[in-house]
């Protein structure tokens, strides 16, 4: 597997593109910290969304059985996956029960991370992907780039030529409101078309046996009215106690995803609508060994916004599809070796370890935290290349060794300083891809405090 540093690479040689991928998500992250200092309690309202959280998944076990005897209560039909194959099968089953062939299907990393769209082209079932970002990438036949915003690293011109190939569009006609129209025309006749709807869920409440979809384009609820089986599909994380709690969240996730308010759809689905199936999938798939893992679990308090994507420096430079994962960026990073430790062993060490994930997570998880622990477990497990780990036991012995460090210091200060640009910046010079060396300052921080204030008696 091409490691994630090869990938941002190819990325990078594109400077403009990378540039502006870097200012796009910027602007969303400036647009979340606006939302979020016109809320006074914004704080208190992360604070307590990370308690439920904590609470909800120290009594996981109560909360998803109390959901389902709701939900049945409802006139809903639960289903239990332990792992992805199940849960496929599951979902082949259902539509195979029903004689249907034609699937419409909104926003769901669960299903991205099953594989269900792949396992059920290939038992001949039609499923069309009808969030826009998703039926681009669909089209592109590639992975999403961030887990909101699917299609946020192509540009209106790349639609637009897409949008040609696929549904004969103007060619070179790259107005959005345009192309979005042609979208539009195109998702309805699959809408008319589909038997079953499938969806994936953002909140589910133990109390009420509610599934809760957040959409900004009405598709989950287009499919879901419009077919006479609705699929839901959830993470066994994705429960919270009642419907009170419900608020918490919805206050916090649009204004930490994407800087809107609100959400335009906000849609509760508690039973059956007249005549109709509602099915509910609840899904394991390695959730319960990573909440064995104590280090770790507050990893599964995550609501899906993609705020720690948009302020990562490192996610902003790289790109979603560099991490090779379905959930990219840091979120990602502390997620994948969970289940794929050996493939996924470079992500944690993609990160600057800045903390700006930390800080903008809307249920406090200690992501920075968890990506330096991840590093520390990956290195003694030997994960980690030869390479690094010797060049780790070098630093170990110069930063433990005072007089060692100062005269490496004076030499490298001087190196960087005299040697030729081209030298320094080769191909061997991994780091030195994409970014400049800030200018070599005359003396190190402790000759200046000495110098400053020792001498002073300070």
């Amino acid at each position: 597997m091409t490691k994630h540093s090869c990938k941002a690479g190819q990325f990078l040689k594109n400077e403009q593109y990378a540039a502006w991928h870097d200012e796009t998500l910027w602007i969303v992250r400036e647009k979340r910290d606006k939302m979020a200092r016109a809320v006074p309690e914004w704080e208190k309202l992360r604070e307590r969304a990370s308690k439920i959280k904590e609470h909800t998944l120290s009594e996981l076990d109560n909360y998803l059985i109390e959901f389902e005897k709701q939900a049945l209560k409802n006139g809903a039909q639960v289903h239990w996956a332990a792992d992805a194959a199940q849960f496929n099968q599951i979902v082949y089953n259902i539509i195979n029960e029903n004689n249907a062939s034609k699937v419409v299907k909104s926003k769901s990393m669960l299903t991205e991370e099953c594989g269900l769209n792949l396992f059920l082209e290939t038992k001949g079932i039609e499923v069309t992907d009808t969030d826009l970002g998703e039926r681009i990438i669909q089209f592109r036949n590639e992975p999403p780039s961030h887990i909101v915003m699917p299609a946020i690293h192509l540009k209106k011109e790349e639609i637009s030529e897409l949008f040609h190939q696929k549904l004969q569009t103007e060619e070179g006609n790259f107005d959005p409101a345009y192309l979005t129209t042609a979208a539009r025309l195109h998702l309805r006749q699959k809408f008319l078309e589909a038997e079953v709807a499938i969806t994936g869920v953002n909140f589910a409440v133990a109390e009420t046996g509610t599934v809760v979809v957040c959409t900004n384009e009405g598709n989950a609820d287009m499919g879901a009215h419009a077919a006479p089986v609705q699929i839901h599909c959830m993470g066994i994380e994705k429960i919270i106690p009642g419907i009170v709690d419900l608020g918490v969240f919805i206050r916090l996730l649009a204004r930490s995803a994407t800087g809107q308010l609100i959400t335009t759809y906000t849609s509760h689905y508690t039973g059956p609508k007249p005549g109709g199936h509602m099915h509910i999938v609840i899904v394991d798939n390695g959730r319960s060994e990573h909440l064995a893992k104590k280090d770790y679990l507050n990893a599964l308090k995550c609501i899906r916004c993609g705020a720690c994507m948009n302020t990562c420096p490192v996610y902003r430079r790289s790109g979603g599809h560099s991490y090779g994962s379905v959930i990219p960026g840091p979120i990602g990073s502390i997620l994948a070796p969970h289940s794929q430790i050996k493939t996924s062993s470079d992500l944690p060490f993609a990160s600057s370890l800045c903390g700006s994930c930390s800080d903008v997570c809307p249920v406090k998880i200690d992501i920075h935290d968890q990506l330096y622990r991840w590093r520390q477990d990956l290195s003694e497990m030997k994960l980690v290349s030869p390479g690094k780990r010797y060049a780790m036991k070098i630093a170990g012995k110069i930063l433990s060794k005072s007089k060692m460090y100062d005269c490496l210091g004076k030499t490298a200060r001087y190196v960087i300083k005299n040697l030729p640009h081209k030298l320094i910046y080769n191909r061997f010079n991994i780091w030195g891809k994409g970014r400049e060396l800030p200018e070599v300052p005359k003396e190190s921080f402790k000759q200046w405090y000495k110098r400053t204030y020792q001498e002073k008696g300070g």
